[in-house]
């Protein structure tokens, strides 16, 4: 019986998060390209590296031109794969 409530409850947890855009663990590490919004400018650099710092919402991005961003989560969108 105790199995059995269990197994129930793992495959209902497994229907809600299947129902939904939900990526448990972020395996995403490499980024090609940041789009960096910088009042009504958009900037876009290849991304030589990057850094996001914990307890906060600031990602820092160095593009392959030398130059370095630091600015919100909110205004600086990575992208890879493309």
């Amino acid at each position: 019986m105790k199995h059995t409530k269990k197994l129930l409850l793992a495959l209902l947890i497994t229907v809600f998060i299947s129902g939904c855009n939900l990526q448990i663990i972020d395996t995403t590490w490499k980024y090609d390209r940041a789009y960096i919004n910088v009042g009504s400018e958009t900037i876009i650099c290849e991304i030589e590296s990057w850094k996001d710092y914990d307890n906060s919402d600031m990602i820092q991005v160095r593009c392959k031109d030398g130059k370095t961003y630091l600015g919100h989560s909110a205004t600086i969108i990575l992208e890879s794969g493309r």
